[in-house]
């Protein structure tokens, strides 16, 4: 159950980080036994997860490089962490992403067109919640934690039993908001897990310049039951997040999961990583890929041959060519609708001056 990980964050010890699978893909049978029960079915499907959701960051990532979307905030590195942690979670359960959980959005079955609308302009958020019960990106940092908090609340005072999933990163956790929204749902006893990608990196700024102590250890403080796990081992992320949020689900405590990863490309794609970290640090972590990891696992046991990985690939590159053609078809927005979206329902004024706007227009045609 201990990690030997190569930049493990700020005074977290090896020994209390969950894992189950180690980088060379051996999985350790004795810890396993009592948390997860492993099939072959689930580890494919897992490892489909994070090929299908790495291959479309990437596309997105390519997308941004020739004009086609303004902004892209890549999730490489982050895979294992996002798909262990949303396929633990019933499909009612309600997920408050911030802004890199492609890979978790896409194992809801959201759409690369529904992904990529917000990154082209064409819209602040192109998604129904309702329908995927996964609310739309917040780029405001910790914003979403107050927002997930809030509907936690609710969902108690309605007496339901789904539970409030909602993910930040280690650079987040140093916002007002995000340590408001930990005191409020331990004050509250709200139905929610808080699940911390922990990359190590708040843009340009080190986990050690940002705190002294685990996160987790943070979390308890305020009254959460708080975890650390490999957040490159895809089937202890599974494990305690499943855990934790049946536990919550049945009237525990609020739940806070600290997954240690890293962010193996930039911040976004208008950062440059290389003027911050060195190269020796990256080699590090790509020794520890978490969709590596799974494939070692897949083929030690017998459980996946190379006809499977090739069918994956090519589902990959499927998902890749209907990127490409959802992207460029997303039609661009009507400035007309400005004056629409304003307010909930559109005004006499607004009416008025967006008919002004559109005579304007007109004129030019």
């Amino acid at each position: 159950m201990s990690t030997n990980s190569p930049a493990t964050p700020a005074a977290t010890h090896a020994d209390d980080i969950l894992r189950l699978v180690d980088p060379a893909g051996t999985l350790n049978e004795q810890a396993a036994a009592g948390m997860l029960d492993v099939t072959d079915e689930l580890v494919r499907a897992l490892y489909r997860d994070m090929v299908l959701g790495r291959r479309f960051d990437q596309e997105a990532y390519s997308l941004q490089r020739q004009g086609e979307l303004g902004l892209w905030l890549m999730s490489l590195g982050q895979e294992a962490a996002q798909a262990g942690s949303i396929r633990a979670l019933r499909a009612d359960d309600r997920v408050f992403p911030s802004y890199r959980e492609h890979v978790a959005a896409l194992c809801r079955g959201i759409s690369p067109a529904e992904l990529l609308s917000q990154w082209r302009g064409a819209s602040h958020g192109s998604w129904d919640p309702e329908r995927y019960h996964f609310h739309i990106y917040s780029l405001v940092l910790a914003t979403q934690t107050l927002h997930a908090v809030g509907y936690a609340m609710g969902v108690r005072y309605d007496a339901g039993d789904s539970v409030v999933f909602t993910y930040f990163g280690d650079g987040a956790s140093s916002q007002g908001d995000a340590n408001e929204a930990l005191n409020w749902a331990a004050v509250t006893s709200a139905p929610i897990v808080f699940f911390c990608q922990n990359n190590g990196w708040a843009i340009s700024t080190p986990a050690s310049k940002q705190y002294a102590g685990p996160l987790s250890e943070r979390a308890k403080g305020f009254g959460l039951d708080a975890v650390s796990v490999d957040g490159n081992d895809v089937l202890a992320v599974y494990a305690a997040t499943q855990r934790m949020v049946e536990r919550v689900r049945t009237g525990g405590a609020p739940g806070f999961i600290e997954a240690h990863t890293y962010r193996m490309s930039g911040h976004s794609t208008s950062d440059d990583p290389g003027r911050y970290r060195d190269s020796a640090e990256l080699a590090r972590w790509e020794a520890h890929d978490p969709v590596e990891r799974v494939r070692l696992l897949l083929t030690a046991r017998g459980w996946a041959d190379e006809d499977y990985f090739a069918a994956v690939a090519s589902d990959a590159e499927e998902l890749a060519a209907q990127t490409r053609q959802e992207c460029r078809a997303i039609a661009e927005p009507s400035l007309s609708d400005t004056f629409r979206n304003t307010l909930c329902e559109e005004t006499e004024a607004l009416r008025r001056e967006r008919e002004g706007f559109e005579t304007f227009e007109e004129s030019f045609l």
